[in-house]
C-alpha cells in the first residue's frame, strides 16, 4: 500500500473515532442487552468478532448482557443421542428428556463457549441461566408442549452486582418453575425479558436478515409500535420477523428505551448501531 493510500486511511479512522465520541458519551453507564444467535454463532471467526466488539462495549462504559440461543446446536445433539421430538403445529414437544438435552447444551456447550471467548478479547465474562438466582421464574407456556416456559417473574438484581464489577453476563435461556421444573425458554422471549426487567437503554436482536422491510422490500430504519402492529395486521411483517416484532413491542411496553432489529452477519454491527449516526438495523421505539 502507497504511503499516501496508508495516510489516507488513517485520518479516515481518526475521523471515525471523533465522529464517535457523543455517541459514546450517550450510551455510558446504558444498559444494552444483545440477543445473540444465528451468523455470529456460526463460526469461530465471526464469534471473536462479537466478542471483541462486546468488550470494546464494556472498556467505553457500557453495560453490555448477551442472551442466547442455540436451536442447531441442540438439534444436532437430540440426534447424536437418539432423542425422537414430537411437534404439535410446528413446535417442538420438550419432554423430561429433551429439556435436559437442552439445558446441557444451551447452559454448558453453547453458553462456555460464548464466555470463553469473550475473555480471551480481554474481558471478563460469566455464564449464567435463568435458574441462577431466580434470575427468570417462568410458568408452562402450554401442557401440549411440555417443558416450554414463559417468563413470569424476573429477578435481576445479580445483574447489577455484576454491572458493578465490570462483569459481562452471557445468559442462556433456561428458566426456573415455581416447583423445580426446568423450563426451555425462547432465545428472543428471555432476551426481552430480561432487557424489560433491567429497564434497558437497548435490546439489540441479532438475525440473519437486514432488519425490518415494507411492502416494497425495503429496510425501514426506525419505526413507532403502532407502525409495526399495523404491518403486522397487514401481513407486511410475516414468518419468522412476527415473533422478533412481538418481542419488541413486549420489551418496549416494559420499559425498554428501543429494540433494534439488525443483522448480525453484518461486521461490527453493534458497534455499527451503538456508536454511529446511521445506525445498522430497524429501531423500534414507543409511540
Amino acid at each position: 500500500m502507497k504511503t499516501q493510500d496508508m495516510n489516507r486511511n488513517w485520518i479516515a479512522t481518526a475521523e471515525t473515532l471523533s465522529n464517535a465520541l457523543p455517541y459514546l458519551q450517550r450510551y455510558d453507564n446504558a444498559i444494552v442487552v444483545i440477543k445473540l444467535g444465528g451468523h455470529a454463532m456460526g463460526s469461530d471467526e465471526a464469534m471473536d468478532s462479537f466478542a471483541r466488539d462486546v468488550v470494546l462495549m464494556r472498556q467505553v462504559g457500557v453495560n453490555p448482557v448477551i442472551v442466547h440461543g442455540g436451536g442447531p446446536m441442540i438439534n444436532a445433539m437430540l440426534g447424536k443421542l437418539g432423542v425422537q421430538s414430537e411437534f404439535v403445529d410446528g413446535k417442538r414437544v420438550t419432554d423430561k428428556a429433551t429439556v435436559e438435552v437442552v439445558e446441557m447444551v444451551l447452559s454448558g456447550l453453547v453458553n462456555k463457549r460464548i464466555v470463553q471467548a469473550v475473555n480471551r478479547q480481554g474481558g471478563t465474562a460469566v455464564g449464567l441461566s435463568g435458574k441462577d438466582a431466580n434470575l427468570m421464574i417462568c410458568d408452562q407456556t402450554d401442557p401440549a408442549l411440555g417443558f416450554v416456559g414463559t417468563p413470569a417473574e424476573m429477578n435481576p438484581a445479580l445483574l447489577t452486582d455484576l454491572f458493578a464489577h465490570e462483569i459481562i453476563p452471557v445468559i442462556a435461556p433456561i428458566g426456573a418453575g415455581r416447583n423445580g421444573e426446568t423450563y426451555n425458554v425462547n432465545g428472543d422471549t428471555a432476551a426481552g425479558a430480561i432487557a424489560a426487567a433491567l429497564k434497558a437503554d437497548r435490546l439489540l436482536l441479532l438475525t440473519d436478515v437486514s432488519g425490518v422491510k415494507n411492502a416494497e422490500g425495503s429496510v425501514l430504519t426506525e419505526m413507532k409500535a403502532e407502525q409495526i402492529r399495523e404491518m403486522i395486521r397487514a401481513g407486511v411483517i410475516a414468518g419468522g420477523m412476527i415473533p422478533k416484532t412481538e418481542t419488541a413491542l413486549t420489551a418496549i411496553d416494559g420499559g425498554v428505551r428501543a429494540v433494534v432489529i439488525l443483522d448480525g452477519r453484518a461486521p461490527n454491527a453493534v458497534l455499527l448501531e451503538l456508536f454511529t449516526e446511521h445506525g445498522a438495523g430497524s429501531l423500534i421505539r414507543a409511540d
